[in-house]
């Protein structure tokens, strides 16, 4: 069981996911470089990770250039072989603008960057990534993004819905999902989703940076135990 994190220019995330990884959860984590093809020896029973930071500046759009990236290509064959990739922030803008999953995240609906502590529900627990997560809590952690504002088109949504893609949703305190929650005004308060192969997850609030209790918060753990967890039942 390994991670590799990618680093692309303009990462800034991708120390605080391989300390999580390897310090926190003891995982085995090595740095992928944006411009290496080879996988190092990464198997479908592994995970790729997409950090988050603003890959090439955010240059024509966030995740536009990242996609021409060498790596990505064997990123997306890596995917299409059904190996876990997990994209955070300007990972899963990546991710989206790579076709490996649907949608495009645009500017927040204040057309401001937004960096606070939000929460979030796990709307669907049958998922590597959150299996573990109790139905109805509500998880803090912080998110940092200026284009976050997660859109598909109607029939889009629907599809997501019926195929359960939908992982998590903004909410407050209490768990309610609403308008004043939804903080960057993504369609139907989305914050993360999956693809219907449920191997490629993404989502716009920062697990990596709610993982310690030195922090202050630790809710981002359950994802990472989550991970841990499928991939040592796929070893096993």
């Amino acid at each position: 069981m390994k991670f590799g994190v990618v680093v692309f220019p303009g990462s800034n995330c991708d120390h605080d996911m391989m300390h999580v990884l390897g310090n926190v959860m003891g995982a085995e984590v090595m740095e992928l470089w944006h411009k290496d093809k080879d996988l190092h020896g990464l198997t479908e029973n592994d995970c790729i990770i997409l950090p988050g930071g603003f890959s090439y500046g955010d240059y024509l759009r966030a995740g536009a250039i990242a996609k021409l990236s060498p790596i990505m290509q064997s990123v997306i064959d890596f995917a299409n072989r059904g190996g876990y990739v997990f994209g955070i922030c300007n990972g899963f803008q990546i991710l989206c603008e790579s076709g490996l999953l649907p949608g495009v995240l645009l500017r927040n609906k204040n057309q401001k960057f937004i960096s606070r502590n939000i929460f979030l529900e796990a709307e669907n627990a049958d998922t590597a990534l959150t299996h573990t997560i109790p139905l109805g809590k509500p998880l803090q952690m912080p998110i940092a993004h200026a284009d976050g504002r997660y859109f598909i088109d109607a029939e889009g949504l629907e599809k997501l819905k019926e195929n359960k893609q939908i992982l998590f949703r903004y909410c407050d305190a209490e768990g309610v999902v609403g308008d004043e929650s939804n903080v960057n005004g993504s369609i139907d308060g989305i914050a993360g989703i999956c693809n219907e192969g449920r191997n490629v997850f993404g989502m716009m609030p920062h697990p990596e940076r709610a993982s310690e209790e030195k922090l202050g918060c630790e809710d981002g753990k359950w994802l990472f135990k989550s991970l841990v967890a499928s991939l040592e039942g796929v070893t096993a």
